[in-house]
C-alpha cells in the first residue's frame, strides 16, 4: 500500500539523511519521550487521523494500514538501532513530527486511491 511506494523510499531517504540529529547528544526533553516511543505515538495518531477522515473504509481495509504502520515501525528502528531508546530531544521531536505528517500524506493519497 504504502511502503512499497516511491514516495516511502524518499521518506526513508530524507530520514536518514537526518540522521545526525539522532546521533548528537544533547539536552533531552524528558517529557517527550524515547525517540521510538515518538515516533510511535505520531504514527499513531496521524493513522487514527486517516481512519476517522475517511469512515468508509471496510475493517479490511483499516487492518491493511495498520499492518503497513507496523512495517514502517519496524523500518524505524531497524535504521534508528539503539538510538531509538533515548530520550527526544525538542529538535527530534520537531523533525518526528513533520516526519509523520509526511507518512498521513503518503496514506492520504493511498486511501484516496482505494476508494475511488
Amino acid at each position: 500500500m504504502v511502503t512499497d511506494k516511491d514516495g516511502y523510499i524518499h521518506l526513508i531517504q530524507y530520514l536518514t539523511e537526518h540522521l545526525g540529529l539522532f546521533e548528537t547528544p544533547e539536552a533531552s526533553d524528558q517529557s517527550a519521550g524515547s525517540v521510538m516511543a515518538l515516533f510511535e505515538t505520531q504514527l499513531s495518531e496521524q493513522i487514527m487521523s486517516v481512519c476517522s477522515q475517511n469512515p468508509q473504509l471496510s475493517f479490511a481495509q483499516r487492518n491493511m494500514v495498520i499492518r503497513e504502520i507496523d512495517a514502517i515501525v519496524y523500518d524505524l528502528e531497524e535504521i534508528l538501532g539503539s538510538i531509538g531508546n533515548h530520550q527526544a530531544t525538542s529538535q527530534q521531536y520537531v523533525f518526528i513530527t513533520e516526519f509523520s505528517g509526511l507518512i498521513k500524506n503518503l496514506f492520504d493519497q493511498e486511501v484516496d486511491k482505494l476508494l475511488n
